[in-house]
């Protein structure tokens, strides 16, 4: 059983430099001190803030960085490339009408990076 996940989780990408903050709109109607998120909280500089800077060379903007200095990688401004939901969500508990996010959910950047949840917001509804 995971931990339901609020607005102000903290969030971190495996190439990123620094955490992050997950935002969630209050769009979806249930509301502790923050709202929960559901599986579609995964929108770039919306709910997926930038992590610092980026390191991936997947990222056009550090590949041509590290290019340019002859090969030395060269971290960039991170700018998150989020194009499907969080993964895997909770089976059986819906967020308007979206599985709920917990806490062992993980979402893909296009460049590589995996982004996961390191504090959920809240420690105390627990969600299948």
């Amino acid at each position: 059983m995971g931990v339901f996940v609020c607005g102000g989780a903290a969030i971190l990408c495996s190439f990123g430099s620094a955490p992050g903050t997950l935002t969630v709109l209050p769009a979806n109607q249930i509301l502790t001190s923050m709202p929960y998120a559901n599986i579609m909280d995964y929108k770039p500089m919306v709910n997926i803030p930038p992590f610092g800077t980026c390191q991936s060379l997947a990222n056009p903007q550090v590949a041509a960085a590290t290019s340019a200095a002859m090969g030395v990688l060269t971290p960039q401004p991170c700018i998150p490339s989020t194009a499907a939901p969080w993964a895997p969500g909770s089976p059986t508990v819906l967020v308007a009408n979206m599985p709920a996010l917990n806490e062992s959910s993980k979402l893909m950047c296009n460049w590589g990076g995996v982004i996961q949840i390191t504090y959920p917001g809240q420690v105390l509804t627990m969600v299948p």
